[in-house]
């Protein structure tokens, strides 16, 4: 994973040719801004542009800590394996959403390839891991993280969920379908992650383990997008994205807040997990 998504990574951020953006009628009848160069060139420009954020998120600090979480799992730390599903987990959800919703490109099989090596490697780490024993559950804090995952949950759902019920009342595509087909992103954190932060809260209520191996990857998740989201804004107003003050601050500030508080959940947890030694089978 770390050796094909620095390829893919440097090869999106790196890659420069063609004349730059340009407009494309849609099959809709709608114009569309295209990114118009590198790999990203049939890409629109919002998304071309974020996925060079994403990028450089991947190459300098994704494949770095996949490397340094699997370091630590090798060496029989808990902590390590833990950490190492909340890694995979941000690759996971960073390939589906390159294979399922970017442009073609040469890199195609290459955004399938890590889609399904991260699916599988994180199916397998969290067996690896199997249950943390009764008595560490009973040490782990249990409300706050459980109401961090509800909130996240409706974060999600209201940001995913508002402009398309919006965008339907009105009898208008999203704003931000462009040129493409279908809001994948939308699908992927309307139909998984909003579930996926509903039932860990409750898991993690009743002081289950798998609420709190469950954690993780999304912990993963909402930290990596900080970054993802500071760096693909940066890159969208580079390439000639439009936004007004409160359209920047916004967003990285609400985003700020989530990871700031994911991380808290984060320490608070490997705080009471033992340093080493693999939970019950």
């Amino acid at each position: 994973i770390a050796v094909m998504a620095a390829s893919a990574a440097a090869t999106g951020l790196f890659w420069e040719n063609g004349s730059g953006p340009r407009s494309f009628e849609t099959l809709r009848g709608e114009t569309a801004r295209m990114f118009g160069r590198g790999l990203y060139r049939y890409d629109s420009l919002f998304s071309g542009a974020n996925y060079r954020g994403q990028d450089a998120v991947t190459l300098f600090l994704g494949v770095p800590l996949l490397l340094l979480a699997s370091a630590f799992y090798r060496r029989g730390s808990l902590k390590g394996g833990l950490l190492l599903t909340g890694i995979l987990a941000f690759f996971l959800y960073a390939y589906a959403s390159m294979a399922l919703g970017a442009a073609y490109n040469p890199l195609f099989l290459l955004y399938v390839a890590l889609f399904s090596a991260g699916f599988f490697a994180l199916i397998l780490t969290l067996s690896s891991i199997g249950t943390l024993p009764s008595g560490v559950v009973e040490r782990l804090p249990r409300l706050g993280p459980a109401l961090f995952m509800f909130a996240g949950g409706a974060v999600t759902l209201v940001v995913w969920l508002s402009p398309l019920v919006a965008s339907m009342v009105a009898g208008r595509p999203p704003e931000l379908l462009g040129s493409y087909a279908t809001m994948v992103t939308d699908a992927l954190d309307l139909a998984i992650i909003t579930p996926a932060t509903v039932l860990t809260g409750a898991l993690i209520l009743r002081r289950s383990s798998r609420g709190y191996t469950f954690a993780f990857p999304l912990l993963g998740i909402i930290i990596m997008l900080l970054p993802t989201i500071t760096l693909g804004t940066v890159s969208q107003i580079r390439a000639g994205v439009s936004y007004g003050i409160g359209e920047i601050v916004g967003p990285i500030a609400g985003f700020a807040l989530l990871g700031a508080l994911a991380i808290w959940v984060l320490v608070a947890i490997l705080r009471r997990m033992p340093a080493s030694g693999r939970a019950e089978g």
